[in-house]
């Protein structure tokens, strides 16, 4: 089992979570991840998406959050990052900062 990850996210908070400033709703932000998700799985580029839509300043970046080792991120991340292997996209998972799609990288 790796002891560090590499791995990319999108991140779309909602009123009232963690950091936020997005104007959007928790139904939005869901309903927006949902159709960034269905873009993906049609083929989109990870990357470009995340620049796209991000609210995370890895955005700029396409989502690319560097190598990370268990526990530098919270518990939901966590557990679904190292849940991948390398190339995979997760599902959407929740945090306390919105709602993420997070591929793994390395």
């Amino acid at each position: 089992m790796a002891s560090q990850i590499r791995a990319s996210h999108i991140l779309l908070m909602y009123q009232g979570s963690m950091r936020s400033t997005a104007t959007r709703s928790k139904d939005e932000a869901l309903a927006s991840i949902n159709a960034i998700k269905a873009e993906l799985a049609n083929g989109a580029e990870f990357g470009a998406l995340a620049r796209q839509h991000s609210d995370c300043p890895s955005g700029e970046e396409g989502g690319d959050l560097g190598k990370f080792g268990r526990g530098a991120m919270v518990r939901e991340f966590d557990e679904a990052a190292f849940g991948l292997t390398a190339g995979q996209v997760s599902d959407v998972i929740e945090t306390p900062f919105g709602y993420h799609l997070i591929q793994r990288t390395e």
